[in-house]
């Protein structure tokens, strides 16, 4: 492990910045209809059970990485296939992630650049700030998380000043009945984003106040989904359900239609500053896990070594996961939810959970 530590409140907002990452691009729960915001509430208490799965292994090997502890919990031939599984899973959802804000700058704002240069761009400021540890992104995290609030709020108060909002358009409420709400969140929200927080198992030994851990990670999730839910009730209220499922990019959309005092409107900008900064966040905390992970099981004594050829590997990997768009989002809702993330958010951690209880009983 890297000789550093990070506050409670540093691993708080690092989640609160990665939860809103790429949720803020994309439609969430569009299949829920006027009900998605239910959808988002619901992922959320998901997301505090997912969370305290993985703070449970924590506090049964403090001192230790998950790619450490498997091999404790399950033989160190099996540990290391799998932890090495799960590191290949970050750096692929990685790789996601900078294809979607990829594809959004090349559809937004840089129609004629390619998206190798926007997306090798963006990797190459991420790799910077992985270099320097996790204390950096961590004090870098608190200062833009100030920026991102200060964004949000204003960009809040002027939907509300510039009178878009239809609440109308909200109802009727459980249209479809609760069980439908259900099933779309054990297929989506609850993995994306808030079963994604699995990451952070990674990154809690580092912090210093391990009993603080567990309450600023569920602080950050519980705050996060009501965030991502009231964005979710503003899409929806503003454009309506049908261009919401239709939209690329409904909170975009969204900023787009404020008109205030005959002069403020065209508001891009607010859109791009929160997307790219909660982004940037997303992909440094998979870049930089990814990093220590492989340096941790290959026994690597300089993980900064890693960083580039990791950066290198995701950038690429980000260009060839799809061949076009429609392909990258039908991957994403239709296959990566069952074969992906259900098994290494829910499954594993959970039989790992229920191993080293039994483990931990029996040496007490």
């Amino acid at each position: 492990m890297e000789k550093a530590k990070i506050s409670a409140y540093q691993l708080f907002v690092l989640i609160l910045l990665f939860e809103h990452g790429t949720t803020l691009l994309l439609p969430l729960a569009v299949e829920a209809k006027q009900d998605a915001w239910l959808s988002v509430l619901l992922g959320m208490v998901g997301g505090f059970v997912l969370f305290w799965i993985y703070y449970g292994l924590y506090q049964y090997y403090p001192d230790n990485l998950p790619t450490e502890y498997v091999q404790k919990i399950i033989g160190k031939v099996l540990g290391r296939l799998l932890g090495f599984f799960f590191l290949l899973y970050f750096m692929y959802i990685a790789s996601r992630d900078l294809r979607d804000f990829g594809e959004m700058l090349v559809t937004v704002a840089y129609p004629d650049t390619p998206l190798f240069i926007v997306s090798a761009l963006l990797m190459l400021v991420m790799v910077y700030t992985v270099r320097k540890g996790i204390e950096v992104l961590a004090r870098t995290g608190e200062l833009f998380f100030i920026i991102v609030y200060l964004l949000a709020i204003t960009g809040f108060i002027l939907i509300v000043a510039s009178g878009l909002l239809n609440l109308t358009n909200l109802k009727p409420v459980l249209e479809e009945g609760i069980l439908s709400i259900m099933k779309i969140t054990f297929t989506q929200t609850l993995y994306f984003p808030f079963g994604e927080v699995v990451v952070f198992a990674m990154i809690l030994p580092y912090v210093n106040q391990s009993k603080k851990a567990k309450v600023a990670g569920l602080f950050a999730i519980g705050l996060s989904g009501i965030n991502i839910a009231i964005i979710t009730v503003l899409n929806i209220s503003v454009l309506g359900v049908d261009l919401v499922s239709r939209s690329p990019f409904p909170f975009l959309s969204t900023i787009q239609t404020i008109r205030l005092a005959e002069f403020l409107e065209r508001l891009d900008v607010y859109f791009m500053l929160t997307s790219i900064i909660c982004g940037f966040f997303k992909i440094s905390v998979y870049c930089y896990v990814a990093v220590i992970g492989i340096a941790d099981l290959f026994n690597i004594k300089e993980p900064s070594r890693l960083v580039y050829p990791i950066g290198i590997v995701i950038l690429f990997l980000s260009i060839t996961i799809a061949s076009n768009v429609s392909e990258h989002i039908k991957e994403g809702l239709q296959i990566i939810p069952f074969f992906v993330h259900l098994p290494l958010q829910v499954v594993i951690p959970l039989l790992l959970l229920i191993i080293a209880f039994f483990k931990n009983r029996k040496s007490r």
